[in-house]
């Protein structure tokens, strides 16, 4: 698991950079291909592919949340937290300051994948240019290098 230190530092940083929305992301791996899923048309930037990410709740630890929102948000269960990927900032639909922590996951199994929260979701090769936020692209960039 991620050490939980750096977790609190994450959390204090983005507290000092006025952060106000903690959101965290989970790049999932299955074979040489990750899981991306299609935000609803009718959503904040709707119809973009993402990774699985959540909000963080008040008091929840960025690894707890991380647990949850890939459970809620897919039904796989994460059996590991690998690393920490980065992170990146943007403005949320009620224009909050969020700040999204991305970290390389295990689940026990890839399949089934049963959404709650999104259209769509594919297994993207990983060599391939997925269609996602530049953001999210360095992020998987990050990925592919470790």
């Amino acid at each position: 698991m991620v050490d939980s230190s750096l977790l609190e530092q994450l959390t204090t940083d983005a507290t000092r950079d006025d952060v106000q929305q903690l959101v965290v992301g989970a790049v999932l791996q299955s074979g040489d291909k990750i899981l991306l899923l299609q935000r609803p048309a009718d959503d904040f930037m709707g119809g973009i592919w993402e990774l699985p990410s959540g909000k963080v709740e008040p008091g929840e630890a960025l690894d707890q949340a991380l647990i949850r929102e890939v459970k809620e948000e897919t039904g796989l269960d994460v059996t590991h937290i690998a690393r920490y990927l980065g992170e990146f900032d943007y403005q949320s639909g009620s224009g909050k300051k969020s700040r999204q922590f991305n970290f390389a996951v295990d689940v026990a199994a890839a399949e089934p994948v049963e959404l709650q929260e999104h259209d769509a979701y594919a297994w993207t090769n990983l060599t391939e240019e997925p269609p996602v936020t530049d953001a999210v692209k360095q992020v998987l960039a990050r990925y592919r290098e470790s």
